[in-house]
């Protein structure tokens, strides 16, 4: 494990919080109609995949619950495909992948590196 890995596990978790919290008690329709948010849950779905991406291929191969390359190629697809984001597959990353996620990121970090609980 590189001295890193942890860093950006950290940042992982921390941003997938975030996109739940914006996520959370919202309808679909709700977030269809709302384009900035949209925006900013591509742009912390794009993150998330960032800091996947940095995370050493050691460190993925210890951690196979972590669907790295999935999480690495929607940070791809928004990124270099970004005409042609299909906003039903954002909505069920952002609603159905991410709090899984966060329990699975969450086993990876020490219970001595404090945790922010919610954004």
């Amino acid at each position: 494990m590189q001295k890193d890995d942890l860093v950006y596990v950290g940042h992982m978790l921390e941003t997938a919080r975030a996109i739940v919290v914006k996520t959370s008690g919202i309808s679909r329709s709700r977030f269809d109609d709302d384009e900035n948010l949209r925006l900013a849950v591509v742009h912390l779905i794009q993150t998330v995949g960032e800091s996947a991406r940095r995370v050493s291929p050691g460190f993925q191969q210890t951690h196979p619950e972590i669907p790295w390359s999935k999480i690495i190629a929607m940070r791809h697809k928004v990124v270099h495909d970004y005409l042609e984001i299909d906003y039903e597959i954002v909505w069920r990353a952002a609603t159905k992948s991410m709090p899984p996620l966060i329990v699975e990121l969450e086993k990876l970090l020490p219970d001595d590196i404090p945790r922010k609980e919610n954004q």
